[in-house]
């Protein structure tokens, strides 16, 4: 495997942005401005080229109405929530995803995070890299699940 580098993204957003798939951008780079000071894109490389990375927000991200009063709950415990996760489609299946939250547990062993996935295949990932899926919780027309490290 080539070397990969996990680092966080301090300018250029949008070279993080590009990758993700259309509705993702639609809710989180009309937002990224205000918001920005209140999260950090962690990003994976390679070739100096962004392959994949995450947002890691110390306060709730655009469209958490929903789940709101919740989260304030897991941030008032001082979990951060990880958002936007993502690894380009040609990077797949290369444990890139369990490399990103790996290196970002390196960075501080003792930060709790909470996330939430729509995406039922993607649950046994998060079990597996030390998450624990705690409710299904509903947002409009779809369930997603609750997951704390």
């Amino acid at each position: 495997m080539e070397p990969f580098i996990f680092t966080s993204l301090t300018n250029h957003p949008e070279y993080f942005f590009e990758l993700l798939p259309k509705e993702w951008q639609d809710e989180i780079v009309p937002f990224w401005e205000e918001i920005s000071d209140k999260a950090q894109i962690y990003v994976l490389k390679a070739d100096n080229t962004i392959i994949g990375g995450g947002i890691v927000f110390y306060k709730s991200p655009p469209h958490f109405d929903y789940f709101e009063n919740e989260a304030t709950i897991w941030f008032d415990k001082g979990y951060h929530y990880l958002g936007f996760i993502w690894i380009a489609e040609n990077y797949r299946n290369n444990n890139l995803g369990s490399f990103w939250l790996d290196q970002l547990k390196i960075l501080d062993a003792n930060q709790p995070y909470f996330l939430l996935t729509e995406e039922a295949h993607l649950q046994h990932f998060y079990e597996k890299n030390g998450f624990k899926r705690l409710k299904s919780v509903e947002n409009e027309d779809h369930l997603e699940w609750l997951f704390i490290s």
